[in-house]
């Protein structure tokens, strides 16, 4: 009994001098890197994942040939994400512009350990009912169908992230951030190629519940802040998969925090997890709102 307790003590001990002294290693590997070196790291670990990172900025925003493209939306999508620790506020905004029904879709929330925003377009085929909205598919929008968009999201702290550009999903993700969906809020805006797609839009946005007066236009471009939770009701399950889920987020939140602790730069913080945790780093770039099981269970369906 004894020797078996000396054994495993043993164990133990060998076990903490080993981490120790590669914990020790890590950091002065990173802090051995330029910044060139890293943020070049960073957007070629990033990338397969659909992701780039923004150096000057510390946040990840999605690429233009991201891999999620190939899923296009559907509100399945939403409807499973607090399964995923996808936690968030959508504001959906439909409209027929040209014998299409269109979707710009606005997301702001907690992302697992990130918190984060969300602008994406979308389209059918063909013209659809509005009792079809949530069981169709849609395609992401083409590159000649891709919008000048940008967003600022900002917390009660008035901590706040910027993001802009021609794309068809712009996104923006805070490593390490916890947030409340309600808390955040996102002054979005978006510039329309002519006016009728505008004029399409902003009554899309209007029956989503925004007011005439809380809707600016200057040219083709229009402008507004999505704060609050005025549109999306959620039943019990769903309830309790969000605050379970944000429960978990924001325990690993803490603890990706503390692992990290050595710095307290954005950038050092998730190299030194890469090299130190892999596993847990592929798990930061799961920022997709889908997984592949809800993915090919959805297209079965279809």
């Amino acid at each position: 009994m004894y020797y078996l307790l000396f054994i495993l003590l043993l164990i133990a001990l060998l076990g903490s001098i080993f981490f120790h002294c590669r914990r020790k290693k890590i950091i002065c590997k990173v802090n051995g890197m330029d910044c060139c070196a890293k943020c070049s790291l960073l957007d070629e670990l990033a990338y397969p994942f659909g992701y780039c990172f923004h150096c000057d900025c510390g946040f990840f925003s999605s690429t233009v040939d991201a891999p999620q493209k190939q899923a296009g939306y559907t509100w399945f999508y939403d409807y499973m994400a607090p399964r995923f620790q996808m936690v968030f506020d959508a504001l959906p905004v439909y409209f027929d512009y040209r014998g299409r029904t269109w979707l710009i879709e606005f997301w702001k929330g907690q992302y697992g350990i990130n918190t984060g925003a969300e602008i994406g377009i979308y389209h059918t085929d063909t013209i659809i009912p509005e009792t079809d909205y949530k069981t169709t598919w849609f395609s992401c929008a083409d590159r000649n169908e891709m919008l000048d968009f940008s967003f600022l999201l900002c917390n009660r702290e008035n901590e706040c992230v910027r993001n802009e550009g021609r794309h068809w999903w712009l996104t923006a993700f805070l490593p390490g951030c916890f947030s409340k969906p309600a808390d955040l809020s996102m002054e979005a805006c978006i510039r329309f190629p002519n006016r009728e797609m505008l004029s399409a839009f902003t009554k899309g946005l209007e029956r989503a519940g925004f007011k005439e007066d809380q809707i600016s236009v200057n040219g083709f471009t229009v402008c507004f802040v999505f704060c609050g939770n005025t549109t999306q009701r959620f039943n019990l399950i769903t309830r309790f998969w969000r605050r379970f889920s944000q429960w978990k987020n924001k325990i690993f939140c803490k603890l990706y925090r503390w692992v990290t602790r050595p710095f307290d730069c954005t950038e050092d913080r998730i190299l030194y997890l890469y090299f130190y945790l892999p596993a847990a780093f592929r798990r930061l770039l799961r920022l997709h709102r889908f997984n592949k099981r809800c993915h090919k269970r959805h297209c079965k369906g279809r």
